[in-house]
């Protein structure tokens, strides 16, 4: 989800996936010789193109991205199914820019004239095919050139930006075209079938006030012709598995965990064993939760496990180093001077890097091969020992970067701009986990602190980047700990939140530890949702502010649950 004016949020939940071969049917994929649609979109392009050419004003670039998808939803709790789904979906966007590259359509608050969606026929019927996209060409000429006649008034009457970049950078066309994915999709019956051995785990356990399962099967063939030469087709299948349970403590509060899966290779589906044990350890959690004191506010030293430090970095640093944030007077613009200036300890380094597909054997959901501005993936070096290098760039250019990098994205019908993909966070010293906790003890102690809070796993949280907000974060925790400096067993707290600014709280990474967790998750932001992935080592931090959260006041339920009949693993009988 996002904000208005500009303010970055993104709730990060870890992905879920997979399904074996006896889920499975196999289909056989066209031959890229005999792809009607990308031959029907190549030859509409060039036909507006040259028709188009004669009008006043002409536009100077015109891009198709079409998305050729299947889905399968399937929504499930206590043994049953809520919702299935199995969909078939071509979606167009046409981009187009009218002006110059220095000075178009998409300028400042008219960016969003750039682009029309539509739905295109399912079926390869070519003349079907070309009239959908004339019709949507057309619409988006009537759009972009009327948004470039108010770009030119109101340039006129505006006083001139700090940053006068163009709207548009100069990339060399790419071509590239892979065929459909060969992996087969899964039956909609099985997957039934699944869901409701899935959900049923949840049923022993009365705590638990609410649990779904949601499993989640896409595969994608993605086009992109340009009016440049770029021919890019692509091709994806993703499978996700997602649990999520709910209780309410007495006082009103809700509590929740969700726990994911996630896999390109449907052989490897979590077998019914694995998720009732995850059922268990949430249910598990759940109670704990209930039982656990409130938080207070708190500022001091505190330890965040390798996978909230992922989710922590991509909140606090991540979406300050996309490209479009570093330009326009919406944006607080938190790094964009700051190039080649320290703003993290010199034993740390960040990249972004959607090229890899995975790290230590845990797949990536960052990865792709071209971002959807048809430039090719890099990995980049955003923070070198600690020192800014350098920005995530779509091809919208800002001061002294005037190129993409390959981190133009967004979902369909949206302007795609800078993003995130895989953000790294590597450590030049390290120290083996179980000292880092010593150190933490020891940084209590020296503070003169009756305990320091331990940040096992974090959900998500949001961060605000537009000049008519704080320039803050707030990211929501869900299982925390004191860890007391006399020796006494850590306790676990509820209904806290970190809280900060980022110039201030990074300069606050005392240690990292030594092994590198993974954080999958979707992304939301001003051009929709896309996955991500955040990688890093568990962190100490000398200082942190975390506040009270805010809850209701709905009581938990009066009656008890049904009973239910479960046998010894959690099914039905």
């Amino acid at each position: 989800m996002n904000f208005k004016k500009a303010a970055a949020v993104c709730i990060l939940l870890s992905l879920a996936v997979l399904f074996g071969e006896p889920f499975l049917c196999a289909q056989t994929p066209p031959a890229a010789s005999d792809d009607v649609l990308l031959a029907t979109m190549e030859k509409e392009l060039h036909r507006g193109q040259s028709e188009l050419a004669k009008q006043d004003p002409a536009p100077y670039f015109t891009s198709y991205n079409v998305t050729d998808g299947e889905s399968l939803v399937v929504l499930s709790a206590q043994g049953g199914v809520l919702t299935s789904s199995h969909t078939h979906r071509r979606s167009a966007d046409v981009s187009m820019r009218i002006g110059a590259p220095t000075l178009d359509n998409t300028h400042a608050q008219e960016r969003s004239s750039g682009i029309t969606t539509g739905q295109l026929p399912e079926r390869d019927d070519p003349d079907a095919i070309a009239r959908v996209l004339w019709q949507l060409t057309y619409a988006q000429y009537r759009k972009a050139s009327q948004a470039f006649s108010n770009v030119k008034t109101k340039s006129a009457v505006r006083a001139k930006d700090e940053d006068d970049s163009a709207d548009f950078s100069a990339e060399k066309p790419a071509t590239y075209v892979e065929p459909p994915s060969p992996v087969a999709f899964p039956e909609q019956k099985a997957w039934e079938a699944l869901a409701r051995r899935y959900s049923a785990s949840f049923r022993q356990f009365p705590q638990v006030e609410e649990s779904l399962v949601f499993l989640y099967a896409e595969k994608t063939h993605s086009y992109l012709v340009s009016t440049e030469g770029t021919k890019i087709v692509t091709s994806d299948a993703i499978f996700r598995v997602m649990i999520e349970a709910e209780t309410r403590a007495d006082d009103g509060m809700q509590l929740m965990r969700v726990e994911t899966f996630q896999f390109s290779d449907p052989a490897k589906v979590p077998s019914d064993a694995e998720v009732a044990a995850s059922a268990k350890k949430m249910a598990g959690d759940l109670s704990a939760l209930r039982a656990a004191p409130l938080a207070e506010p708190y500022n001091g030293p505190a330890l965040l496990s390798g996978r909230a430090a992922a989710v922590f970095f991509h909140e606090v640093l991540g979406h300050r180093v996309e490209g479009h944030r570093q330009r326009g007077r919406d944006e607080g613009q938190t790094f964009t001077k700051k190039i080649n200036e320290k703003i993290l300890p010199d034993f740390l380094s960040v990249t972004d890097d959607p090229t890899l597909h995975s790290i230590a054997g845990t797949e990536l959901s960052g990865f792709y091969r071209y971002d959807d501005e048809g430039v090719p993936a890099e990995r980049v070096e955003v923070v070198k020992d600690g020192v800014l290098k350098n920005f995530l760039m779509g091809r919208l250019p800002v001061k002294n970067f005037s190129n993409s990098n390959g981190h133009g994205r967004g979902q369909a019908g949206l302007m795609p701009v800078g993003r995130q993909g895989n953000l790294i966070v590597t450590s030049s010293k390290t120290i083996p986990d179980a000292q880092l906790r010593t150190r933490f003890i020891e940084e209590i102690k020296k503070q003169g602190k009756p305990y320091g809070l331990y940040f096992e796993d974090i959900q998500g949280g949001f961060t605000l980047t537009s000049t008519e907000l704080p320039q803050a974060f707030q990211v929501l925790p869900v299982m925390v700990w004191r860890v007391y400096a006399d020796g006494r067993p850590d306790e676990l707290v509820r209904g806290v939140d970190i809280v900060g600014t980022p110039l201030t709280v990074l300069t606050q990474i005392a240690a990292t530890g030594d092994t590198t967790s993974v954080f999958n998750g979707i992304c939301g932001a001003e051009s929709g949702s896309v996955p991500v992935s955040a990688a890093a080592p568990a962190m100490l931090f000398s200082g942190m502010e975390v506040q009270k959260r805010k809850y209701g006041d709905t009581r938990p339920p009066i009656l008890p649950p049904p009973p239910g009949a479960t046998d010894e693993k959690g099914g039905a009988k």
